[in-house]
């Protein structure tokens, strides 16, 4: 444990009056003005804030058993805004409960400050992180990467939640280096503002019968129960699940968000069936191969050393893709993923060694996502997340057939 420790003590970062700490500081700087950028900008109604806020505005108001009302939700919309997008609010009701309070502010004044919630919360994660993960060595390529990941920046300027999500993920990866399942757990719950990425996340561990993650989890979602029992009601709460089946009946649906613009399993399978596939048999087929998927990442970790980093690293992929809800800025999360996958660039196989890095490089690289988005293919990058999530199981393999020493390896019985 010592070695590990003094490891992790020399990739820290030392704040001072160092290049690291101007670099740091460059990136606050562009952050920020991102956030001041979009609130000023002449389609900041179009973002998907804009829905958030008439979320937070109906629970404000006293109207939360009828939060998804979609007629009520258009009304206020409409009421509020000039050139609307289309969307509903489609989050957890603790979230407008939570964020409730922004309401009683003006819209571009409540998106500046949740804007600067974010980068505040991006950078502790920056510094804070810095310490676990070893690569790329040099400071500055550190935060350049964290800069340049295109759905970090798309999250600030919609004003959503992944970044929120991030750092659950991040914090559940501290601690279960340190071996604490439960406190994992219940780091887990604060990503629930995407159930849908943290539920498969919850469902490995309970693959893999770590019981103790799985409590303290739970414990997290029936703390967000009763958030969004008291922000809705019962009646509103059970609105929130049938509003979710609305959702997933209706996969062309630009309101709820078209399927081919998602990279997951739901809408890779709805877009190359061309429609071939009833409802029922689209939604099984994708349940079936979510289930695989989830079983063969528990499996592939169930008997050995648990790796929590290229195990991490895949779990995450595989929430991602069996999640039924995924745009841009939902791969947010799988940045963490990515840096720790990235430190086998050095320590694997040549062919695994180049695969890594052109899977990492085309994640980092910047206008793939926004050419996937403009010709709605976004579909296509589930191929990606799919490759990446078996290289993360190949390497993590290795590592233990192997008994390479790591500093990311950690036993949680």
């Amino acid at each position: 444990m010592s070695s590990d420790a003094n490891k992790q003590h020399k990739t820290g970062m030392q704040l001072g009056l160092n290049d690291s700490t101007l670099a740091l500081a460059g990136v606050a700087v562009l952050l920020v003005a991102i956030v001041f950028w979009g609130a000023g900008g002449p389609n900041i109604e179009r973002t998907d804030f804009a829905m958030t806020y008439v979320g937070a505005k109906i629970v404000h108001d006293g109207l939360g058993p009828r939060l998804y009302d979609i007629g009520l939700q258009v009304k206020l919309r409409d009421s509020l805004f000039q050139h609307a997008s289309p969307l509903y609010f489609e989050h957890p009701p603790f979230e407008a409960l939570l964020l409730s309070p922004l309401a009683n502010l003006n819209f571009r004044t409540a998106y500046l400050i949740w804007g600067l919630i974010n980068v505040s919360i991006l950078l502790c994660l920056v510094v804070w992180l810095r310490g676990l993960l070893p690569w790329p060595r040099e400071h500055v390529a550190y935060f350049a990467l964290w800069l340049v990941f295109a759905p970090l920046l798309v999250t600030l300027y919609q004003g959503q939640s992944s970044i929120v999500v991030l750092a659950a993920y991040a914090i559940t990866y501290v601690h279960l280096r340190r071996g604490s399942l439960f406190l994992a757990g219940i780091a887990l719950g604060l990503g629930l503002f995407k159930l849908q990425f943290a539920i498969p996340f919850a469902i490995i561990f309970l693959l893999r019968r770590q019981l103790r993650f799985v409590a303290g989890f739970a414990l997290s979602f029936m703390f967000a129960a009763v958030l969004s029992m008291i922000a809705t009601g019962w009646h509103g709460t059970v609105e929130y699940g049938r509003f979710l089946l609305r959702i997933g009946s209706h996969p062309e649906n630009l309101s709820f968000g078209s399927a081919s613009d998602m990279p997951t399993l739901y809408g890779l399978l709805h877009t190359i069936s061309h429609g071939h596939l009833t409802l029922n048999s689209l939604n099984i087929a994708v349940a079936l191969l979510s289930v695989a998927l989830l079983s063969s990442v528990a499996w592939s970790f169930q008997h050995t050393t648990y790796d929590s980093g290229f195990a991490l690293a895949a779990a995450v992929s595989t929430s991602l893709l069996c999640g039924s809800h995924m745009f841009t800025q939902d791969f947010s999360p799988l940045l963490l993923g990515m840096f720790l996958a990235g430190a086998a660039l050095r320590t694997t196989r040549r062919a695994l060694r180049v695969l890594m890095g052109i899977v990492l490089a085309m994640f980092w690289t910047f206008p793939i996502y926004f050419f996937c988005v403009k010709w709605h293919c976004m579909y296509l990058l589930a191929f990606l997340l799919l490759f990446f999530t078996w290289l993360c199981l190949k390497l993590g393999h290795d590592r233990q057939t192997q008994d390479v020493p790591d500093a990311q390896i950690v036993a949680v019985s």
